[in-house]
């Protein structure tokens, strides 16, 4: 691969008229869960944690030394809504696709809206992939799909704008980690047994290792062809099942945490490693340079510690995965430069700080502007498409830029570890909405102080219900222009959020 290329910068195939991405995305991985120090004290300087001290993620040092990375950045709470909000540069509450997608059947429950999108992606919206695939990149998804259900047009990611397609269908968990078990063909949970990647049964292979050298296949296919790249890299690590990586469990064995703790945070070094891997890789074939990395996790933690709303796997935010709480929703990003050099025209055009932390509020709906704005992709998007996202150039280069808020909507009008609310971010506040469908004439919200409450232990609704009432006004302001869906009561009726809630 090294002399590959050597031979391909040398033929000048490397004056690219596009830069590559990589947008490396982690299934289930929240802030605390690398040994990343990602939050700060008042003064912006990193602070670290007991679980940055438990796991081991040198190669996201690595990258976090190379870029940016952001404090406060937000995903969806589960999975399929962060995955179409990548796809579309829109909030779940304007895709609808407002819980994860069940692959067999619409997974409505009890008092959730009748219209959420559970069919997820059809293929004939906007999307990332296919406005790349038009710039001229090469398409590449890797991993986990998890667009729509099964017989759906957006459970194959080909129907999406993807050129090439490697093991991503409906399903979002793998049936099994093991090559020995067929990654769940063979043994395991044989309905979400991860396709296409045969050649690996029976063998030691995990998982995450199979799909990195699928994705260097790739990676190499498009350097032989010339083309830019967009490699969608999409772990199914770290989900459940919390399997052991048997390459790196020496690493846990001297704790008190449980097996199945140990278990996670061996797939958090496996999937640390394949960042390694691939940034070696674009190293060795000459494009390193010419390639921008994007790392980012689609929810919060869903790591065995502690209790769903409690302090415990995102320690010390409040929550976990599907949560109304930070823990829920906050997620780690670092956008980088696979290897920063001041004097590639790219990087001079589309600079990035390096070894910078920032506590600007960034959203997983800002990565599309950005993506499309550096691919060149930006044709006029048709007038029904409206994005959510802000271009993030100006926080990466150190900028000031005006036109960035520091706002985030969650919807979540389902039931699941937090059930029936919004959550509407505006600067420092947070407001949490909480419908209660089954007493929907009492509906409640909390009020918190992120700056001074990070761990969301004060609420303070009855001390400022001034600044309560305009946040719950805002949201409502904003999930009316979403053209949102909402719970329902006991006659399926939609529960629309009450102004009066704050008196």
């Amino acid at each position: 691969m090294l002399s590959l290329g050597l031979v391909l910068a040398g033929t000048g195939l490397w004056a690219q008229d596009r830069p590559n991405i990589v947008l490396f995305l982690v299934d289930d991985m929240g802030l605390m869960d690398t040994s990343v120090p990602f939050l700060t004290d008042s003064h912006g300087v990193p602070v670290r944690y007991p679980l940055n001290d438990w796991y081991r993620t040198p190669n996201m040092e690595r990258l976090a030394s190379q870029g940016v990375r952001f404090s406060q950045f937000y995903a969806q709470g589960v999975s399929s809504p962060s995955r179409a909000s990548l796809m579309t540069g829109q909030d779940a509450a304007r895709h609808r696709v407002t819980n994860w997608i069940r692959s067999e059947e619409n997974n409505r429950d009890e008092f959730g809206p009748y219209d959420w999108n559970w069919e997820g992606l059809r293929g004939s919206e906007t999307l990332l992939p296919r406005l790349l695939l038009e710039a001229g990149y090469r398409t590449i998804h890797v991993g986990k799909g998890h667009f729509a259900p099964f017989g759906h047009p957006g459970e194959n990611p080909l129907n999406l704008g993807f050129e090439v397609n490697v093991a991503g269908s409906s399903i979002g968990e793998p049936g099994s980690y093991l090559g020995e078990n067929g990654y769940g063909l063979i043994r395991g949970t044989h309905s979400r047994a991860v396709p296409g990647l045969d050649k690996y049964h029976g063998s030691d292979t995990f998982l995450t290792e199979a799909l990195t050298r699928e994705a260097m296949a790739q990676i190499d296919t498009a350097v032989a062809e010339g083309k830019p790249f967009f490699l969608y890299m999409s772990h199914y690590a770290v989900h459940n099942p919390f399997e052991i990586d048997k390459r790196f469990i020496a690493h846990y064995q001297d704790t008190a945490y449980s097996r199945e703790a140990r278990g996670y945070a061996t797939l958090i070094e496996g999937m640390d490693k394949s960042l390694g891997d691939l940034m070696d890789h674009l190293e060795a074939v000459g494009v390193a340079e010419n390639t921008l990395v994007v790392f980012l996790g689609d929810n919060g933690s869903d790591a065995p510690l502690g209790e769903a709303q409690d302090i415990g796997s995102s320690a010390p935010l409040r929550g976990k995965k599907g949560s109304e709480f930070e823990g829920g929703t906050r997620v780690p990003c670092i956008i980088a430069w696979a290897r920063p050099d001041y004097g590639n025209a790219w990087q001079r055009k589309y600079p990035v700080l390096q070894g910078v932390i920032t506590r600007k509020v960034g959203t997983i709906m800002d990565i599309f502007p950005t993506l499309t704005l550096i691919s060149g992709a930006q044709v006029p998007l048709p007038p029904a498409h409206t994005e959510d996202g802000y271009l993030l150039w100006g926080i990466l280069s150190g900028s000031d830029d005006p036109w960035h808020e520091d706002t985030f909507l969650n919807h979540f009008p389902h039931e699941h570890r937090g059930s029936y609310f919004t959550t509407w971010r505006h600067g420092d506040w947070k407001l949490i909405y909480h419908y209660h469908p089954e007493d929907p004439a009492h509906p409640q919200c909390s009020l918190f102080n992120l700056k001074k409450d990070p761990s969301e232990s004060r609420n303070l609704i009855r001390k400022r219900p001034r600044i309560a009432r305009r946040l719950l006004r805002e949201m409502i302001d904003r999930l009316q222009r979403d053209n949102a869906t909402y719970p329902v009561d006991l006659n399926g009726h939609p529960l629309l959020p009450r102004e009066d809630a704050v008196r």
